[in-house]
């Protein structure tokens, strides 16, 4: 139901290599270069650079894969609603997302969404921030929720809200009763933090340059339990992450949080993420409001206060 041309261009643009997508698609070599050829003739313009190490998209390619991306996606929505398989409470929904998304929120709210519809499944798939946009660009997941600190193209962003950097503490700690923290503040105190290469460790390290703060931290990790865990079994420590990554189990642990008052820890968002141009499936459209109203209400808890 696709055309021959447009399947096989789009397994060399996944693939970048024509006996890669040769093998996906389970033909020859041979065919999958005429069909490119074809394509290219076609539209009058090179659709990918031939490089030593595969097949690289052209800006004109990068263009057509987005609409072979959408394409596939609707005809897999049309078969299943000829299969009768488009009802809210049947299929399959696939989510991308940051760590901090799947310690409490998307377990939480994928649980309390199959409460309502139980014949629907779940696949998560916990990677950095941006492969999980880039899963949904790729169309291997319907939804992607991370922090973000800039546009992406071919993304649409459904809701998207401030997704501030906290300072967590135990309650007992001398800082636990400031309101507002600087990162000042933070220097006589240990302070744990994730590796380089997070949203949370890249706004820090800004701030911290644009003061000419220096920190050493006693503890980072990748893995942002590890940050937590470690927190929670030291008395002076101090780490920096987000509101909804902790919030829930913060006060059952007797932690926590406290905003921070320089600018630039306030930059990133949190975004719920869909493919741009796509039409959602009824079930994924659902869920994406289910979602949404969710995260709207630990935004009013947020504000709140985070005592």
């Amino acid at each position: 139901m696709q055309s021959t041309s447009l399947r096989y261009f789009y397994q060399v643009g996944r693939t970048g290599s024509l006996t890669a997508a040769a093998e996906r698609l389970d033909v020859a070599v041979s065919a999958v270069s005429r069909q490119i050829a074809k394509m290219e003739e076609e539209t009058g313009v090179p659709l990918f650079e031939r490089r030593a190490r595969g097949m690289v998209l052209t800006p004109a390619g990068e263009v057509l894969m987005a609409y072979a991306r959408r394409n596939l996606l609707e005809m897999e929505q049309v078969l299943a609603e000829v299969r009768g398989l488009h009802a809210v409470g049947q299929g399959v929904i696939t989510l991308a997302c940051s760590e901090g998304f799947a310690w409490d929120l998307l377990p939480n709210v994928t649980a309390q969404f199959r409460e309502q519809y139980p014949g629907l499944q779940f696949k998560l798939h916990v990677v950095g921030a941006a492969r999980a946009s880039q899963m949904v660009i790729d169309g291997e997941a319907d939804i992607s929720v991370t922090y973000s600190l800039a546009p992406a193209e071919g993304l649409a962003v459904a809701y998207r809200e401030s997704g501030p950097v906290f300072a967590l503490m135990k309650r007992d700690h001398p800082l636990a009763s400031r309101t507002l923290l600087a990162l000042s503040d933070l220097s006589p105190y240990p302070l744990a933090l994730p590796e380089v290469g997070t949203t949370v460790r890249q706004l820090v390290d800004i701030a911290c340059s644009m003061r000419g703060l220096l920190f050493a931290p006693v503890f980072t990790s990748h893995s942002l339990g590890a940050v937590y865990r470690f927190t929670t079994r030291s008395p002076d420590t101090v780490a920096l992450g987000g509101f909804l990554t902790v919030h829930e189990r913060a006060e059952e642990d007797g932690m926590i949080l406290v905003a921070m008052a320089e600018s630039e820890l306030h930059q990133r968002t949190v975004q719920v993420q869909t493919m741009a141009g796509r039409k959602l499936p009824p079930a994924v459209a659902a869920f994406s409001d289910f979602l949404i109203a969710a995260l709207r209400q630990v935004r009013a808890r947020q504000e709140l206060g985070v005592r």
